[in-house]
């Protein structure tokens, strides 16, 4: 039998091994998902509820909330771990080697501080996103300090940009779209962990939401901002598109292009596709005085503003992420 300073480091071995990025850091998270398991499947005692299946979304959330810190960690390394504890971080170790994302292994993440579950049929929300709502949350406090807006997220995916906003800003109303009708069954989930209503719509691009256009609505619902009145418009509209150029997809990290969707990555050939897709069109869909945000690829940032530029926005700004790379691209449309 092992302790738990032996298994870590064993795996943190394996993990450097096959050339995993930060395999202290992933080495960790999985151990500490293994324990909290354990914890979980110890408290319920006989209920029949134990995890036999990952995607159980309530399971996934009372795991996460077991997840021990580190100092757990150097209070019990020297302890011999269970059989069972061993067991399952060898399982998920191996996945990791083959690798296969941490966020898909354990179902779960963070992103402005809130609880997300993920799987693959979406993609995994990332730091660098947090700018674009940082950047939403700016607009919304100074052009609506009283709250009343109404935004916008396209190509929404998880939710998270979406439901971040409305759990941390002040929006009259929040609707999110999506091509993908599994992203959006997953961004209501994530929209019912977190407590709040928007309005989930399926339909490629525009299609979602223009007037007569066939509509599949997902559960969350949000009716404040009523899309049958002549007044289809929005106050806000953000996007994290597509925007990988398509050349360029085979060669991004193994956790990227062999397991992320190629839907949500593929920008075309020069990887700006959505973005013309989404300017071309803005007109009719967001209110006068209205701004768009987008996030765009650490390349694209003159490139989108240029779009932008021609299509009659001003006040158009690129914010660096936290790596000092381009990452948004914001404007007000002049109407």
């Amino acid at each position: 039998m092992k302790t738990f300073d032996e298994i870590f480091k064993n795996a943190e071995a394996e993990l450097t091994k096959a050339d995993v990025p930060e395999p202290d850091l992933n080495a960790w998270y999985l151990l500490a998902w293994c324990v909290a398991i354990d914890d979980y499947e110890s408290g319920i005692g006989d209920d029949s509820r134990t995890l036999k299946n990952d995607d159980d979304v309530t399971i996934v959330m009372d795991i996460a909330k077991r997840m021990p810190d580190r100092a757990w960690f150097m209070l019990h390394k020297n302890d011999i771990v269970k059989k069972s504890i061993a067991e399952t971080f060898i399982r998920l170790v191996g996945y990791r080697k083959k690798r296969v994302p941490l966020e898909y292994i354990i179902r779960y993440t963070e992103f402005m501080g809130l609880p997300f579950y993920v799987n693959p049929s979406v993609l995994i929300p990332r730091q660098d996103t947090e700018c674009v709502v940082e950047r939403a949350l700016d607009i919304l406090k100074n052009d609506f300090p009283e709250g009343g807006a109404d935004v916008l997220d396209m190509c929404t995916g998880s939710g998270c940009i979406a439901i971040s906003i409305k759990k941390l800003g002040e929006a009259a109303s929040v609707t999110a779209t999506d091509k993908s009708i599994e992203a959006l069954k997953t961004a209501g989930v994530n929209a019912r962990i977190n407590d709040v209503k928007i309005e989930l719509l399926q339909g490629d691009m525009w299609e979602a939401i223009k007037p007569g256009a066939k509509k599949v609505s997902c559960e969350v619902k949000d009716a404040k901002h009523d899309l049958k009145k002549e007044d289809t418009g929005f106050d806000l509209i953000i996007s994290n598109p597509p925007y990988i150029r398509r050349a360029v997809i085979e060669t991004l990290m193994e956790e990227v292009c062999d397991y992320e969707p190629v839907m949500a990555l593929d920008g075309g050939e020069d990887g700006l596709v959505f973005y013309k897709s989404i300017i071309a069109e803005i007109g009719t869909f967001l209110r006068n005085g209205g701004s768009l945000v987008f996030e765009i690829g650490y390349d694209q940032g003159e490139a989108v503003a240029s779009l932008m530029r021609e299509n009659g926005f001003k006040d158009i700004q690129i914010k660096k992420d936290y790596a000092g790379c381009d990452r948004v691209v914001s404007g007000r449309h002049r109407g």
